[in-house]
């Protein structure tokens, strides 16, 4: 059983690394995979929005006791109420149908009682309401400015926060990224936006962004630090920043989409369709993407956008001339099966390969590499003299 306590132990102290950094193309070539599906669902399938924005009338037939050939029994009633236009039914929790069409006031009386027939329940329990497009069009209005307004904001305040426009554009980056992603997913499934939908949106926005923020914070903690002592490169730091906030973020992701996970199950099986619905699906889909994008697609694009910088350079040729120093060779034992060589790889982890000699990664007490003697080796001459033995 793997011991989860040890496992983020080890990679907050450097131990274990996993190179986030190093396979930034993989994480990248997933994204566009995920992105390109995304656009194909959005421009070639199309959005399914809800009657709010599109307009119409909804009935609600409540007390079914048959809803066989539902579909049929409602496109039926709707044509002998002289509705026209496509006809949308839904089954909710197994007792009630949902039919939508084109916008018919003059008609819903009559579209109540010819439902009521065609389900065999009486017309008191068909409720009709009328949704006219005006409405929805307002919200769509509405969230397209907040949005804006909220991404200006963000770049304002993470440009001023952590004092560089590299991750101002990372960050809005991975939310732009999240945010296409999760409208696709919901193109390719065909799942319908509502104006709850539309909440769920800017809502998961800003649960990527608090994801983010954190692990960028513990990238600049890590990087100042290595820029005071040249000791590893700014992908080292920031790889090992992401190590460091690994299990954070996908213990509150996972906390996080565990209450919504039960929703969504109640919402499917006995609630049906619904603003609780259409909120838990959104905040569900959003948040494992987003937790994604902080771990996958931010910090690495963080890094590539800041590799070309002087200041980078210059720390990355001072921290590989570092680490050079910290490899001192170490004769291997007489009876050694094979001789080994160990190297610090770009993730700031070490390996193994064969070679003449075992050179020994010193490092101080933090993790970093420090520089030792070149005569810091074993052998006799390095040995403390022992004292003298006393005379009886």
């Amino acid at each position: 059983m793997i011991n989860v306590s040890q496992v983020g132990n080890d990679l907050y102290t450097g131990k274990r690394s996993i190179d986030f950094i190093g396979r930034q193309r993989t994480w990248y070539a997933v994204s566009a995979v995920l992105i390109v599906l995304a656009l194909v669902g959005i421009f070639a399938r199309g959005l399914n929005f809800g009657i709010e924005f599109r307009g119409g009338s909804e009935f609600r037939i409540n007390g079914v006791t048959n809803t066989q050939g539902y579909e049929a029994k409602a496109q039926a009633a709707i044509s002998q109420a002289g509705i026209g236009g496509n006809v949308l039914t839904t089954v909710i929790g197994g007792n009630s149908v949902r039919v939508q069409t084109e916008a018919a006031n003059e008609s819903n009386e009559a579209a109540k009682v010819a439902l009521g027939t065609g389900f065999g329940v009486p017309a008191t329990n068909v409720s009709a309401s009328l949704i006219g497009p005006s409405w929805g069009q307002s919200v769509s209005t509405k969230a397209i400015q907040a949005l804006v307004v909220f991404l200006i904001l963000v770049a304002l305040v993470m440009a001023i926060y952590f004092r560089t426009w590299t991750m101002a554009v990372a960050g809005l980056v991975a939310l732009i990224h999240d945010l296409v992603i999760t409208v696709g997913i919901y193109a390719l499934f065909g799942f319908e936006i509502t104006p709850s939908s539309m909440i769920g949106f800017l809502t998961i926005l800003g649960y990527s962004l608090y994801d983010t923020v954190v692990v960028f914070d513990k990238v600049r903690e890590n990087t100042t630090a290595a820029m005071a002592n040249r000791r590893r490169t700014y992908a080292q730091a920031a790889n090992l920043a992401v190590n460091q906030t690994l299990v954070r973020s996908v213990n509150t992701t996972v906390v996080a989409l565990l209450p919504i996970a039960a929703i969504l199950v109640v919402g499917f099986t006995r609630l049906g369709p619904g603003t609780l619905l259409d909120l838990s699906l959104a905040l569900f889909v959003g948040i494992a993407v987003g937790a994604y994008s902080s771990i996958f697609i931010a910090t690495p694009l963080l890094v590539d956008l800041r590799r070309g910088e002087a200041a980078v350079k210059d720390l990355d040729q001072a921290a590989s001339r570092a680490q050079s120093k910290t490899k001192v060779a170490v004769p291997v034992g007489a009876g050694a099966p094979a001789e080994a060589q160990t190297t610090l790889s770009s993730d700031g982890s070490t390996h193994h390969a064969a070679g003449s000699t075992v050179v020994q990664d010193v490092r101080a007490a933090d993790g970093a590499p420090r520089e030792v003697h070149k005569w810091a080796q074993s052998g006799p001459r390095n040995q403390p003299k022992r004292p003298p033995k006393s005379k009886r």
